[in-house]
Order: structure tokens, then C-alpha cells, then sequence
């Protein structure tokens, strides 16, 4: 699969998938040792002239269909006034159709024509103001899209503020009555135990949720998956109105933007509510883009000795624990959290924080990532 996600056009590649969802880790490291072993020798056997491919789009799509329709109860968004940012994303009609179907008035906004790399973990401030100037002009409940290829989903309260990725994997697990959560050490820290379901921290990655979503499954259990990014995998069948959503172990946007939407509709409340309801600390994250991996690997290097960390981190004020399971995941002694991390696929530095409000939670990690930069100026000058 060709894919057109959050990265930037000129990084896009290519994603695998098997028969039952994307690729493991144990996949990757066969293929790895595949083309070390042999290919040198091996060569698939070109395809003869005239050769066609069965394209099977719409089945898909039916299928895809099918499957979100299987989710909530007929008519049960009637009376939500939804947007859908469409801009560059593949399921942005899907996406209307299916809203419609389930009785929500739609309101498409912002087609482009040209690709645009919705991350999002990390929102921009203009696609933001878009965000809020749509819900006053259009009068929406909330506005919903997914990045470009439409694994993850993104959502906005009724106010135009971010109903953020963890939050977001926390509603749905919440709407499937999971068991068991799986999530990477990114997402948001008050997602416990207290919600009523076990909680399994992984490094950042697909991958690396699957393989812990395959090792903790049990018999008649619920298991979930999901990313700060807002990703959800779910890892076990879920049965509910007499109907069976089997598992995909693999990021789909549409789960998690049903899910939110249809807890959003049973209990009456507003997602500005939701979110107070459940009380998460309050996060913040953002990314250095164009920052390379030899500056990444070059910080993350010098941050491994606590003195220099405790250094990089002074204006914050005093390390107390250091989690690095992937990347410095610092809890300060103020109870504060900074996270900086490079990304996996791409040449960004990220970083995330927890605070007591948002505009401190912001600041935070502004600053770092400030500092981050100029670390990594330092160094290019003293080369």
C-alpha cells in the first residue's frame, strides 16, 4: 500500500499489510533477514506484457462500509450538527456517508486539491484557527477528519478545540468496554486502572502495540489499542446489538470517530464536557521538523547522563524519575512530565508534556524543544 499520511509528500512510502492487519515486529525482522540472505539472487519474475491486476476498490470500500455501519445503532447521531474537514483525505467521503447514514446533519469544509500532512499529534496552529472558525460560522457539535490516509482520526469539541489522540483512544476503549488498554508510554498518564481496564505501556510505534495487544489477549476479553496520535487497533471481537465487529489489528480512524461521537450522543453530553468529565492531566505536544536523526541521536546521547539532563531540564525545575522505554519520558518533581523523543519515520524531534493547565502544559514544550534546537546549533558550530 502506497500510503499519503502525515509526513510530508517528498518522505511518504510504502506501508505492509498481511490478510489480518499490518505487519508485526517479528515480520519485519523476517523480511530483514530475507533480504540479507538473499537478495542478491533473488528476483521475482517480471509480469508479461498486457499483464492486469483485479483492482478491487469498491469492494473495499463496501467492505469498509459495512463495517463502520456496524458500529452504532441506525439513526443514532440524529440531532448532531458534525463537520467533516475533508481537505487531501482518502475516506473523506466515505466518512460523510457514513455520518449521514447514522442520521447526523454533515457539513463538508475545506476540500484541497493538493496533499496536505495532517499530524495529528501535532496540530498546527493554522489548521486550529480553521478549526474554531468552522464551528462558530457552521454551528457544529464537533468537526472530525483523519490524516491523508485516513488511519488517524482527528476531532474537535464544539468550541474548536482539540479532542486530543489519547483522549480520544480513552472514549473508545471506554465505548468497547475493553479488558485490556495498550498504549505507548506517549499517551496521557492518568489513563489507568481507575477507568477499570489493565493498561500496557509499549514504545512508540504500531508494531510495538500489536506484538503486546497479541501477548496479553485472553479468551473472552476485550483488548485495545491506541496511539496518542489517536490511532485505534483493536485486538479481539467485539459483539454488541447482536452484531460482531471482528478485530483489526491495524490503525483505523473511523472506530474511534464513531465511538467518540456515539458516547458523545447516548450521554447528552457535549465533548467539552466529556472531557471534563473524565479529568486526564491536562498535555501538550508538538515536534522540531528538519531535525535530523545525527542531531536526534547526537542529544538523546548527551541527555543519557542524568547530570546533563538534570542540566538541559533546570528551568523546569528537579528530575525525579526518568522512563526510557522510548527516548527521556522525565516526571519532574513537581509532578510535571517532558518527553522528548525522535520521531521513527521521520527527521523530527518530539515532544510531549503534562501540567496543570494547558498554557503551562504548552509553554513547556515550546521551550524545550527551543532548547533542543539550539543544543543541536551548538553542536553544528563546535563540528
Amino acid at each position: 500500500m502506497v500510503t499519503g499520511s502525515h509526513i510530508p509528500a517528498d518522505r511518504n512510502g510504502i506501508k505492509f499489510y498481511g490478510p489480518n492487519g499490518e505487519i508485526s515486529k517479528a515480520d519485519e525482522a523476517a523480511i530483514t533477514r530475507f533480504v540479507a540472505e538473499r537478495s542478491n539472487a533473488y528476483c521475482l519474475p517480471p509480469a508479461p506484457l498486457g499483464t492486469t491486476w483485479p483492482i478491487r476498490h469498491e469492494e473495499a470500500m463496501a467492505s469498509y462500509r459495512e463495517r463502520a455501519n456496524d458500529m452504532l445503532e441506525p439513526g443514532s447521531l440524529s440531532g448532531l450538527r458534525l463537520g467533516v474537514y475533508r481537505h487531501s483525505s482518502v475516506a473523506a467521503i466515505l466518512l460523510v456517508e457514513v455520518l449521514q447514514s447514522l442520521g447526523a446533519g454533515v457539513v463538508a469544509v475545506g476540500k484541497t486539491e493538493t496533499f496536505v500532512p495532517v499530524d495529528t499529534e501535532a496540530v498546527d496552529a493554522a489548521t486550529i484557527a480553521k478549526l474554531k472558525e468552522w464551528v462558530r460560522e457552521f454551528n457544529l457539535d464537533a468537526i472530525v477528519s483523519t490524516d491523508a490516509d485516513a488511519d488517524r482520526p482527528l476531532i474537535a469539541d464544539e468550541n474548536g478545540d482539540l479532542f486530543r489522540g489519547d483522549l480520544v483512544g480513552l472514549a473508545t476503549a471506554l465505548f468497547l468496554k475493553a479488558d485490556t488498554v495498550v498504549t505507548p508510554v506517549t499517551s496521557n498518564s492518568g489513563i489507568s486502572k481507575a477507568f477499570g481496564f489493565d493498561v500496557l505501556r509499549t514504545k512508540v510505534g504500531s508494531p510495538f502495540v500489536i506484538e503486546a495487544m497479541e501477548a496479553s489477549h485472553r479468551a473472552g476479553s476485550i483488548v485495545v489499542g491506541f496511539e496518542a496520535n489517536g490511532g485505534v487497533l483493536l485486538g479481539s471481537d467485539y459483539t454488541a446489538n447482536g452484531k460482531t465487529l471482528t478485530a483489526l489489528p491495524t490503525r483505523d480512524s473511523l472506530l474511534p470517530i464513531l465511538a467518540v461521537l456515539g458516547t458523545m450522543a447516548s450521554t447528552k453530553k457535549k465533548l467539552s464536557q466529556l472531557r471534563e468529565l473524565w479529568k486526564l492531566p491536562v498535555c501538550a505536544s508538538d515536534r522540531l521538523q528538519d531535525f535530523s536523526a545525527e542531531s536526534s541521536s547526537r542529544l538523546m546521547d548527551r541527555l543519557a547522563n542524568l547530570d546533563a539532563l538534570q542540566q538541559f531540564l533546570a528551568p523546569f525545575g528537579t528530575v525525579a524519575e526518568v522512563d526510557k522505554t522510548d527516548g527521556f519520558r522525565v516526571r519532574m518533581r513537581t509532578g510535571e512530565i517532558i518527553h522528548l523523543r525522535p520521531s521513527g519515520n521521520a527527521p523530527e524531534l518530539r515532544c510531549y508534556s503534562e501540567a496543570s493547565s494547558e498554557s503551562r502544559a504548552t509553554a513547556i514544550v515550546a521551550s524545550v524543544l527551543k532548547r533542543a534546537q539550539a543544543f543541536a546549533s551548538q553542536t553544528v558550530e563546535g563540528i
